[in-house]
């Protein structure tokens, strides 16, 4: 079982570090952001959180969430890999292997998170062009964050991509999926802006509890940056273990289901 779990975790590794496209696109897609999305907003206007009223620099807003789209992204996309299995043989293999199948879900759901480790890393590394300093005690709370995201939707990615047949349907789906939580969990404008039915579909976007828990790990011990955070770390973390609960169920479900 933990050898299952080892040799699909190792292949997961593997294959990343092979796709060179994926390692620009971890540095890029979120350098973009940061420097011309962060920066073209923050220069067009004068941003303020209501109702306390506290200004905060937009780039300082907007990089925890810029880190949660990242890993958002990236997790959700990797579950591709099962339909990449599947067409290669490599999945017809592995299931009727004696081995229990919640531990292939297990091991691929656990490269994703070891995945995300390396693009957390990366993104820590960017934090000079927010503005925000990062000491080693905070970067070592924000990867284990990371990878519970990444894990989570992990797995949420590998049940839908077990239920298609086609890379374009899950693809479809899953940008029908990512977009939606990115944009109402907070990442780039503050709940407390939104419009109260707006606010309800945030409170139940599980990423807004990720990007949270980065904005209170991040942030820690700057008084001015209290009024970005709606729970405690405690809330997040059990919010977002919660939702990787729901999503390993759903994810061994879908596994069962392959033929």
């Amino acid at each position: 079982m933990l050898k299952t779990i080892y040799v699909i975790w190792r292949r997961e590794l593997l294959r990343f570090i092979r796709e060179k496209s994926q390692w620009a696109g971890m540095i890029l897609q979120p350098t973009f952001y940061l420097t011309f999305v962060g920066t073209g907003i923050a220069a067009s206007m004068r941003f303020r959180i209501a109702p306390e009223g506290a200004d905060v620099s937009y780039m300082t807003f907007i990089y925890p969430g810029i880190i949660a789209m990242s890993v958002l992204f990236t997790a959700m996309s990797s579950g591709i890999s099962i339909i990449w299995d599947r067409e290669f043989g490599f999945l017809k293999e592995i299931l009727v292997a004696p081995v229990p199948r919640w531990a292939i879900s297990v091991g691929k759901a656990l490269g994703i998170g070891t995945i995300v480790c390396f693009q957390g890393v990366v993104l820590l590394c960017l934090s000079p062009l927010a503005g925000v300093p990062i000491t080693i005690g905070k970067a070592l709370l924000v990867l284990p964050v990371c990878a519970l995201i990444g894990f989570s939707i992990g797995l949420l990615g590998l049940s839908i991509a077990g239920r298609m047949e086609s890379m374009q349907g899950f693809q479809l789906i899953s940008n029908f999926l990512t977009m939606p939580m990115f944009f109402l969990s907070g990442a780039m404008y503050p709940m407390q802006s939104a419009p109260s039915w707006l606010q309800w579909l945030m409170r139940v976007d599980p990423l807004t509890y990720g990007v949270d828990a980065l904005r209170n790990i991040i942030y820690k011990g700057i008084p001015e940056a209290a009024v970005m955070l709606h729970h405690s770390l405690a809330v997040d973390v059990a919010a977002l273990s919660a939702f990787a609960f729901v999503t390993a169920v759903t994810g061994l479900t879908a596994f069962n289901r392959q033929g």
